[in-house]
């Protein structure tokens, strides 16, 4: 693994077991962090430095990623948190005496994952080095989505706004409120109401195994509906044929239905009952047993907003509300891994 140009000093042997994180320690040993530097390496160009400092590698700044995303820290605070923290320290593999990158030089590299679609790549091979040890298993999917609120809130209101599906109703909603446009300079969020409130932000189409890995999913505008985005999850986590997929009612569709059946996926979405034919006694038993897995997925996105700080998007543009989801799930992924061990 690629070392960063370090010289340890007395400072260094002074801490000796000081700063001692378990949980970085276990997330140290995890991974093959070779694999992760070849595709940073291959794909972006080195100068990701502060003013006067020579270039910080590829890796190294891909860790601070993970300490932000694991400790939700803004840039600033992350910045502070490296100078502050012996355990931050250890596992960047660096001296206590050692130049270490600011908080702008984090964002660039940021946005050059961004500009080079690195998210994706990364969360793919985070998932693959897991699947390779047996600790995911790719056992069917579990879909869902939910709301996170847009970076910015706008200042007044004056347009259409979706209402959500309300999932213990027997019909989807899809009335359209009137309600005073957005004001605000993140264009691509969207308006929706659920549950009585106006939120405005993005939809986050997810996808989880059995114990809760994060498979993968896509990002929407808040009002798009999450019936016509369940192949487009399935795109991108490809399940092998025979595999069960699990979702609500709000995915019940003949489109979605024969969907599953083209890739030979069998058919664990629950049924809805319309005004004209209710649900039989078989149809209800099929409903509750897919709802005694739902939880995983919910349980999840609570993880993510409670332990992640995901309930309002920390960046703007759709792409970069991307970025954040892929982040957040390879972070939360590690994590989950890591106390598997």
């Amino acid at each position: 693994m690629y070392k960063e140009n370090v010289k340890f000093g007395f400072g260094d042997l002074a801490i000796g077991n000081k700063g001692k994180n378990n949980f970085l320690i276990s997330v140290s040993t995890l991974l093959d962090w070779d694999s992760i530097e070849k595709i940073l390496k291959s794909n972006l160009k080195r100068g990701f430095n502060a003013i006067g400092q020579p270039p910080y590698s590829e890796l190294l700044l891909f860790k601070i990623l993970l300490l932000q995303t694991w400790f939700n820290l803004s840039d600033t605070k992350v910045e502070e948190a490296i100078n502050d923290r012996i355990s931050f320290i250890k596992f960047l593999n660096l001296s206590i005496e050692s130049d270490t990158p600011d908080h702008s030089t984090i964002s660039r590299f940021r946005n050059s994952l961004v500009k080079n679609n690195l998210d994706k790549k990364l969360f793919l091979e985070v998932n693959r080095q897991l699947e390779s040890k047996g600790i995911l298993v790719k056992n069917g999917a579990i879909v869902d989505a939910t709301i996170i609120s847009s970076n910015r809130r706008p200042k007044k209101i004056d347009d259409l706004v979706t209402e959500d599906r309300k999932e213990e109703n027997t019909e989807e909603i899809t009335s359209e409120t009137k309600i005073v446009t957005s004001y605000s300079d993140d264009k691509e969020a969207t308006w929706i109401k659920k549950y009585g409130k106006y939120l405005y932000g993005y939809k986050i189409h997810n996808s989880v195994n059995k114990e809760g890995y994060i498979l993968g999913g896509v990002v929407t505008g808040a009002n798009e509906s999450d019936t016509k985005h369940l192949e487009s999850i399935l795109n991108e986590i490809m399940l092998e044929e025979g595999l069960p997929v699990l979702a609500d009612k709000g995915y019940t569709s003949a489109r979605n239905s024969s969907i599953l059946e083209s890739r030979n996926l069998l058919d664990k979405i629950m049924l809805k009952a319309t005004k004209s034919k209710k649900l039989t006694t078989e149809e209800n038993e099929h409903n509750r047993e897919i709802s005694k897995f739902r939880y995983v997925v919910e349980q999840t996105f609570g993880l993510l907003k409670l332990h992640f700080g995901y309930t309002r998007c920390r960046y703007i543009s759709q792409r970069k509300v991307e970025l954040e989801y892929m982040l957040k799930s390879l972070s939360f992924n590690i994590k989950k891994a890591s106390y598997s061990l």
